[in-house]
């Protein structure tokens, strides 16, 4: 009992440190990151001491990074990822090779033997995952030019910590032999990956869509978690990093019609850990260092910053990318990474490095990523100040599917047909999953979600939409996609369909202007094809039914506003009646003259 009260009054810590800090560092424009490390800073150790398990809370917060690289690898189907094999290996090694080189060499000139230096310039060279795709997405920027080359890059340091991991506890003293010949771990670590591609491709498919078909919101968020601390474990196991086997599942899920429900699920979750993790970063930071030796911390941050800033703007220059890209992916990167905290951690274990040198390496990253969101603020503030950079920045980006589509039946099977065949990209969102299975059968392109929860709508980017269509069949679910669609997007267009009478004026309730009733169309071309078999002219057919049209969309806006009332409703039915008798009379009359 005494230690959950103990957890419960941590975690109220955390919570308060959290509520109050990152609304300030937002407001100022600083985003939420540099909030959770001042946060961090202040209850930590070095400050007010209201949280001494440093280490603990760190351990545990990591499981936000491998969230994160889960959701990041859902965003990459296995094809793209392939196409960017090489701005992953080029763009991403040539950073980290230039980076280590530098580094390294100027741990060695600084008198470090040559082990530790280049352990030192090994870790310096990596960025933070964590921190570089937070700012990006708060920023919508991770489909720019610049993102996209941060994110190889950032691939390739998620991928080269391993062989780090696994090479410095061969350097140190400390280090205790495992038993297993080398090419065994590395057959162990193959067999691994090998087991996750195929788990990945066929047995968690046919999960989620076991899950799907339960309906149950709390079994979708379990099997999310499933998914992702599974593969996590399984990695972990054989020595290789559990953020590595995140993302690779989520590579294997990103081409399922069931990544925008993961992606809505496990969002947070990625979020609270995310921000626990960067509130143990600066909890963890020694600022007692800062003040016995200002300009040695404040010189190392300096150069770390400086340094890696003028490598990748050359790597970028290098990769054909212009002047302002070049520059936002310097800013971008230019932050010690995560990675170094456990590629640190590692090597004092092993007595490769000292506790002082690490200590020291500690702040340096840590200030360096509070460097980074006040170097975007500042980014931001020139972009303002010379918008033609702003412009350029927007003029590369990937393009985005201008129309998303709720419901993909028979309705909104035809909007999606029609825009295929125009060549206009949209995102079809369906909650029957066995709807969902038929079409993907047929090669459609097509998601599965319930577009009544705002997680879903915003993993689909409805905000970078033009129109949204709903088309859902069921009514209450219709309404409440578009209720939410026109409170918390206002910019975006919505087209609905309508079954009936009543479902158009609950959706013009919502806010909700282009409505199409389903069978409205179709009844009338019917109505105007019987007119013709019984020998009616084109000419009188044609007007009948347009008249008609007209009519009846006239009476719909009048009836609008007695919807609530069932006795005039019935009183304008039997007036309705007798006005289009009288109106078609006029018209027979008219013809005849």
């Amino acid at each position: 009992m005494v230690r959950a009260v103990h957890l419960l009054a941590e975690t109220t810590i955390y919570l308060a440190a959290a509520v109050l800090a990152v609304p300030l560092t937002k407001r100022l424009g600083l985003g939420s990151t540099l909030g959770y490390l001042i946060a961090g800073v202040v209850i930590g150790p070095s400050t007010l001491g209201l949280i001494s398990q440093v280490e603990d809370i760190l351990a545990f917060s990591e499981f936000g990074v491998v969230l994160l690289l889960f959701m990041v690898g859902l965003e990459l189907e296995p094809a793209r990822l392939w196409e960017m094999r090489v701005s992953v290996f080029g763009g991403g090694g040539a950073q980290v090779a230039a980076c280590t080189v530098v580094f390294g060499g100027a741990a060695w000139l600084f008198g470090l033997p040559p082990t530790q230096a280049a352990v030192i310039g090994a870790g310096l060279a990596l960025s933070s995952t964590a921190l570089a795709v937070q700012i990006l997405g708060e920023r919508h920027e991770l489909a720019l030019p610049h993102g996209r080359a941060a994110f190889s890059m950032l691939l390739f340091h998620d991928i080269a910590v391993i062989p780090m991991l696994a090479v410095v506890p061969m350097l140190g003293s400390g280090a205790e032999d495992s038993g297993r010949p080398a090419w065994m771990s590395a057959l162990i670590a193959l067999g691994a990956i090998a087991a996750v591609v195929l788990i990945g491709r066929f047995v968690l498919r046919l999960l989620l869509r076991l899950v799907a078909s339960a309906r149950s919101s709390e079994i979708s968020i379990a099997a999310a978690l499933l998914v992702v601390t599974g593969t996590a474990l399984l990695m972990e196991d054989v020595g290789l990093s559990m953020a590595l086997g995140a993302f690779l599942a989520g590579v294997l899920l990103a081409d399922s019609p069931y990544r925008h429900e993961l992606e809505a699920n496990i969002q947070p979750f990625k979020g609270l850990l995310l921000g626990l993790f960067f509130i143990a970063v600066g909890m963890s930071a020694r600022l007692a260092l800062v003040a016995e030796q200002p300009w040695e911390v404040l010189g190392l941050v300096v150069g770390l910053v400086l340094v890696k800033c003028l490598v990748l703007f050359g790597v970028g220059r290098g990769s054909k990318l212009d002047n302002i890209s070049s520059a936002n992916l310097a800013i971008t990167l230019s932050h010690g990474g995560v990675f170094a905290f456990v590629l640190f951690g590692v090597a004092l274990e092993s007595n490769v490095l000292s506790a002082e040198v690490v200590e020291l390496l500690i702040v340096v990253i840590a200030l360096s990523m509070a460097v980074t969101p006040v170097l975007f603020t500042l980014r931001d503030l020139g972009a303002r100040l010379l918008p033609s950079a702003g412009r350029e920045m927007e003029r590369d980006g990937y393009e985005h599917a201008p129309v998303i589509i709720a419901g993909f039946g028979r309705f909104g099977q035809m909007v999606g047909r029609i825009l295929a065949m125009k060549q206009i990209p949209f995102t079809a969102l369906e909650a029957d999953p066995t709807a969902v299975d038929f079409v993907k059968r047929y090669g459609g392109s097509i998601h599965f979600g319930d577009t009544s929860r705002l997680e879903i709508l915003r993993a689909a980017k409805v905000e970078e939409a033009e129109v949204f269509v709903v088309a859902i069949e069921d009514v209450e679910a219709s309404v409440a996609t578009a209720r939410i669609v026109r409170k918390t997007f206002p910019d975006v267009i919505v087209i609905a369909r309508a079954r009936n009478r009543r479902h158009v004026y609950e959706l013009r309730d919502v806010g909700v202007e282009h409505i199409f009733r389903e069978t409205l169309a179709s009844s009338l071309e019917a109505a105007r094809q019987t007119l013709l078999e019984l020998d009616l002219p084109y000419t009188e057919s044609y007007r009948a039914v347009r008249k008609f049209r007209e009519y009846d969309e006239r009476l719909l806006e009048e009836q609008y506003e007695i919807r609530d009332d069932d006795e005039m409703m019935i009183a304008s039915a039997k007036q309705t009646a007798a006005e289009l008798e009288a109106l078609f009379s006029s018209d027979d009359a008219e013809e005849r003259q």
